[in-house]
């Protein structure tokens, strides 16, 4: 039978807690078993549900913001169980395949440029003196991650084995990288706008600041050969901090040379 939308709700907000239950022998999986029981509750009957329930409580782990695709379609997979059909591939052996391209996959795109991004972008905020800045942050960081965690329950749940192909016709590895290179950008023009800020405030000709699209190309060829984009974040802020308390000793020096 197939499961009433409040029961599948209910896995959603579960699956919230994800790694509430981390832990270092099976990382996500007690999480994962927990968010997935009321569904099992469901399809299986009390005498079964245990010998069900074992098959969940080995290893399991994946991307947070991508594990609800995971679910939907072991639920899906696990309801056509419950009817008596053949599954077109075990659910463990599923759950293993898909579980470690995802988490790559999800650090890349979310962790590795969507942060940064919109990090960058909240500091053009705070570097005007917003102070809902970081309330940027909040709503841009996490706007992505909870549409991709509600459409990939959905598509899961719906296209079970099927919702693998989400992701080769979606391109996010290529995603990924797009959006790790407009983390760069963001950063140079962040750069270049507090160069610009200080020049004014020490009453030297802005156009010294163009000296900033130097450093911007370098991290731009640093971030596709793959080199963290958080790193050149923290590296390109560290930077801009010491030359904006030394930059008077820094003048003087090139005046004496």
């Amino acid at each position: 039978m197939a499961l009433l939308r409040r029961t599948r709700v209910h896995i959603w907000f579960r699956l919230l807690l994800l790694q509430g239950s981390w832990n270092f022998e099976r990382l996500q999986g007690l999480g994962f078993f927990f968010a997935l029981l009321p569904g099992l509750k469901k399809l299986y009957p009390k005498e079964k549900l245990a010998e069900v329930g074992r098959h969940y409580l080995g290893y399991f782990n994946t991307h947070p913001y991508l594990a609800p695709l995971v679910a939907g379609a072991v639920l899906k997979l696990e309801e056509d169980r419950a009817k008596g059909q053949q599954p077109p591939v075990e659910i463990e052996e599923f759950k293993e395949m898909v579980a470690a391209p995802y988490a790559a996959i999800g650090d890349a795109l979310f962790w590795g440029g969507l942060r940064p991004l919109a990090a960058g972008i909240a500091l053009f905020f705070a570097a005007k003196g917003i102070l809902w800045a970081p309330l940027v942050f909040l709503f841009l960081y996490n706007l992505i991650p909870m549409l991709f965690r509600i459409s990939g329950f959905i598509r899961g749940y719906q296209q079970g084995i099927a919702s693998v192909e989400f992701f080769q016709k979606r391109r996010l590895p290529d995603w990924a990288i797009h959006t790790k290179e407009a983390a760069v950008v963001v950063l140079g023009g962040l750069s270049a706008f507090l160069v610009f800020q200080h020049l004014q405030r020490i009453d030297m000709v802005s156009w010294v600041g163009l000296l900033a699209i130097v450093p911007v190309i370098v991290l731009g060829l640093l971030a596709r050969k793959g080199v963290s984009t958080l790193l050149l974040v923290l590296l390109s802020a560290a930077t801009i901090i010491l030359l904006s308390l030394f930059w008077t000793d820094v003048t003087s020096l090139v005046a004496m040379i």
